[in-house]
């Protein structure tokens, strides 16, 4: 028996192959839209109870998730020690295992900190235009991961755990709270365009979730953004001839849906192409950027005049191709999207299209950085000047950080010992930084209280109205939480 709260489904029986086809989709012709439609990957929520565990400080949230292992030695967590023992051989004082290196000597960020805002908050150069919003944002320094690789890595901080079959932290935030509106998804993802981060979809998948719970993928600036929206250009599909296969398919599933009461999988279906049929109007004009002023986009850093970019990683490329996304996302946020969620970089590749250092911090970190800083800002200010930044959370992420000595002379390898988050937004204490690193920024000054992802994740329902140890779902004779069984809210960051 499920005494879950959150869980909507009932106990299932057998089914035979023509129930199962139904429950599919409604039939053949349910697959055959299904394949139009492109599968699940358009299905979005569909309105929930919206139960509330207390009052919420927010309503919606950016996560903006950096693929590769952002450094926060070289951004956000000024390490003075490492300038004046630049060099010289590192040695922190204990055994030392890296991931694909031994320690080279101390290495100091090839970039100036200096303070910014009422805070004094030390930002280095390649994220100073951040520094504009220092004062709105709670850094962590303290956060320690569980692995090493980017595959789990990158897993534990968008699910909560180390491998695949979990939901992501939108698609539980789609369960809990369903939809803002009636047009658009609940959960959107803005993946890099290059390429999808390690792991790909499992990154933002509902895994055991209801199906419509997980995320649209959206890509910015691609010809097709969202992929078979509308049908394929074809002679014999008119407008008046889907109309009328949908209305047919409407009919069908709803006859089998009154056979079979109490199951609400079918109508969740129903619900979610109904959902895609109105996205085919709703969600050209909300990806559409030309409406947007000319100072607006400048702001962001996109670049309307360039139509071919260098083959080398370069400032102006980074800073459009983020700074579209981030634009997009405040458009998707205004028209009632829950949860989105932003990438910057790719799975591993030559030349480096992500954030993972190994063979030159500077070449790669420069522009990824200022690229990610100025579409950032411009986001924290334009939410502002629109009264949304008071209910949007804003949380910055990375898998894990990187080392403070050199690798192979120029590089740095990967530290799941400690490594930043940073939020804003609905809730937050703006201005200050939590939970110090140690004076190298190896691992967390307090070896015996430190944060993890669990912890991010569960302040991040607790502002959202949520308690991370009430929403659960029931599977595999567990209640299974976002935070597994772990996880507190870090009240030290509220507001």
């Amino acid at each position: 028996m499920n005494d879950s709260p959150y869980h909507r489904q009932s106990g299932v029986t057998a089914m035979n192959r023509r129930d199962f086809l139904f429950c599919s989709g409604g039939g053949l012709g349910g697959i055959a839209l299904a394949s139009l439609l492109g599968q699940e990957s358009l299905l979005a929520a569909t309105p929930t109870s919206g139960v509330l565990h207390a009052p919420a400080k927010a309503k919606r949230v950016v996560q903006l998730f950096m693929a590769g292992a952002a450094s926060h030695v070289d951004m956000w967590d000024y390490k003075p020690l490492l300038e004046k023992k630049h060099g010289e051989k590192w040695d922190p004082g204990e055994a030392v295992e890296l991931f694909q290196s031994s320690p080279g000597s101390t290495f100091a960020s090839p970039w100036k900190f200096k303070p910014y805002g009422k805070s004094g908050k030390m930002l280095s150069d390649i994220v100073a235009p951040i520094g504009e919003v220092a004062d709105d944002i709670a850094f962590v320094h303290n956060v320690v991961g569980r692995s090493g690789v980017h595959s789990q890595a990158t897993l534990l901080q968008s699910t909560g755990f180390l491998i695949p079959g979990y939901p992501s932290i939108g698609a539980w935030v789609s369960y809990g709270l369903g939809s803002l509106n009636d047009n658009l998804p609940t959960f959107v993802v803005l993946p890099d365009i290059r390429g999808l981060p390690s792991n790909g979809q499992k990154n933002w998948d509902s895994a055991f979730l209801p199906g419509q719970n997980q995320a649209t993928q959206v890509r910015v600036n691609a010809p097709k953004p969202i992929a078979d929206l509308s049908p394929p250009p074809a002679d014999y599909i008119t407008p008046s001839g889907e109309t009328q296969g949908l209305q047919l398919l409407d009919k069908l599933n709803r006859t089998h849906a009154e056979a079979h009461p109490g199951d609400p999988r079918l109508e969740a279906r129903i619900r979610s192409y109904e959902l895609a049929a109105k996205m085919q109007l709703a969600a050209p004009e909300a990806l559409d950027l030309s409406k947007e002023s000319e100072k607006t986009q400048a702001r962001y850093g996109i670049d309307n005049s360039t139509k071919v970019w260098p083959k080398e990683i370069n400032v102006a490329e980074e800073q459009d191709a983020f700074g579209r996304k981030c634009l997009t996302a405040r458009r998707l946020l205004e028209r009632g999207v829950r949860f989105v969620q932003i990438w910057s970089g790719n799975d591993n590749g030559f030349p480096r299209r992500n954030w993972d250092s190994h063979e030159d911090i500077a070449r790669d970190h420069a522009p990824l950085s200022l690229g990610m800083a100025k579409g950032t800002a411009a986001l924290i200010q334009d939410l502002k000047d629109r009264g949304m930044f008071e209910d949007t959370l804003i949380l910055w992420t990375t898998e894990f950080g990187r080392m403070p000595c050199a690798q192979g002379g120029k590089g740095r390898d990967h530290n799941p010992f400690v490594f930043t988050n940073w939020l804003a937004g609905g809730g937050i204490k703006g201005g200050v930084s939590h939970g110090p690193s140690d004076e190298w920024g190896y691992k967390p000054a307090d070896r015996s209280h430190f944060t993890q992802g669990y912890d991010i994740h569960a302040t991040v329902l607790h502002l959202l109205g949520l308690d991370h140890e009430k929403l659960t779902f029931r599977h595999n004779g567990a209640n299974r939480r976002l935070t597994d069984v772990h996880g507190h809210v870090i009240k030290e960051i509220l507001a």
